[in-house]
């Protein structure tokens, strides 16, 4: 398909992230507060993109990331393995008592009309002290890499490391490669590294090398400071006001070739209507809806991301990718964790109007 993207037809992987591995505690439906047992998941972002691309989409992916040496990053590392997604590391020494460690993310997921609440402890975390320099990007792009991705979570955690997310794109620019940014704007993290004002400056030259955004309204106000709707939406489904921001955003970033988002109306914590939409090459395309029965809200959105872009790597016509993102996000709020838990064709059966009877 011609999107205005020159995607390498092959490449040593598909997608490469660069992001903070976490690893998220998860007490089920029980509030921190009155926990007594949780689970662990491991995340990250840009890391469930590329881990969601490997294990339900069957591409070669990888992630560039900061590892300690410790049980922790042991666990996280199995994961990175076990979902075949090939790691990129700089290795830090735990000094046994302060760290560095690996983030900690809280997050309980709520029930009913209780909201999930979300919380962090990203104390000396060993993904600030990246910088750039730390990797060799002549080697790693030397095999070929066709995509690369990362984030506005990884870019709000320090001065070095938004300066290390535009080292790297600059190096995959110049290696051929496709490149994706999901603005994914969160108030806490950028309110403790330099506020809003710090935000626009550093994601506006991210943005500079960016091919295709993810981002919804919230996301291209607070993070590209571009200006609300002139017309507002008449219900969160309402793509218009999404829309109508978008010829802001490329007359201000030219280069961009396809923004996308996630629409989601929530009526509980556990009932989403969900949709998404797209823009093109200057054309739009929009996301059937459907009702969600949401059992994990995290990483719907990125679910949404790596159902996109595998269509656009694979060649998919501009709707059916939509449709890949759109289905791929709606399945994985039915599975515990931040990663995918899909099969391929289940994500395909989705987007073709399946529906939830039992499969024989």
């Amino acid at each position: 398909m011609n999107r205005g993207l020159k995607i390498p037809q092959s490449g040593a992987l598909d997608f490469l992230s660069l992001g903070a591995l976490v690893h998220r505690l998860d007490p089920g439906i029980v509030p921190f507060r009155k926990a007594v047992e949780c689970r662990i998941h491991v995340s990250g972002g840009e890391f469930n993109t590329a881990a969601n691309l490997s294990d339900c989409f069957g591409l070669k992916t990888g992630v560039v990331s900061a590892m300690v040496d410790y049980p922790i990053g042991d666990l996280i590392a199995e994961r990175v393995k076990a979902m075949g997604v090939q790691p990129f590391y700089k290795r830090f020494e735990h000094d046994g008592v302060t760290g560095p460690n690996m983030a900690t993310v809280y997050s309980d997921r709520g029930q009913g009309v209780r909201a999930p609440v979300v919380f962090y402890n990203r104390s000396n975390e060993a993904a600030v002290r990246l910088k750039p320099g730390d990797f060799d990007w002549k080697a790693i792009f030397a095999a070929g890499v066709r995509w690369f991705h990362s984030g506005g979570i990884f870019a709000a955690l320090s001065e070095t490391t938004a300066e290390l997310i535009v080292e790297g794109m600059r190096a995959a620019k110049a290696a051929g490669a496709v490149v994706s940014f999901d603005l994914n704007f969160r108030e806490k993290l950028w309110k403790i590294s330099g506020g809003q004002d710090r935000a626009l400056k550093v994601i506006g030259r991210i943005v500079e090398n960016v091919d295709v955004l993810v981002g919804n309204e919230e996301d291209l106000q607070k993070g590209l400071g571009i200006a609300g709707p002139e017309v507002a939406a008449s219900s969160k489904l309402d793509p218009s006001a999404f829309f109508g921001m978008i010829h802001r955003v490329i007359e201000r970033h030219p280069q961009i070739r396809i923004v996308a988002t996630t629409l989601r109306e929530v009526h509980s914590t556990n009932r989403h209507q969900w949709g998404a939409v797209a823009w093109i090459d200057g054309h739009t395309h929009v996301a059937p809806t459907c009702e969600l029965s949401v059992l994990d809200r995290v990483g719907g959105g990125d679910g949404f991301a790596a159902g996109l872009f595998y269509g656009l790597l694979a060649g998919e016509s501009n709707e059916e990718a939509l449709k890949l993102g759109w289905a791929h996000g709606a399945l994985l709020t039915t599975f515990p964790g931040d990663t995918t838990m899909a099969t391929l064709e289940q994500v395909r059966a989705f987007a073709k109007g399946g529906s939830a009877r039992i499969q024989r």
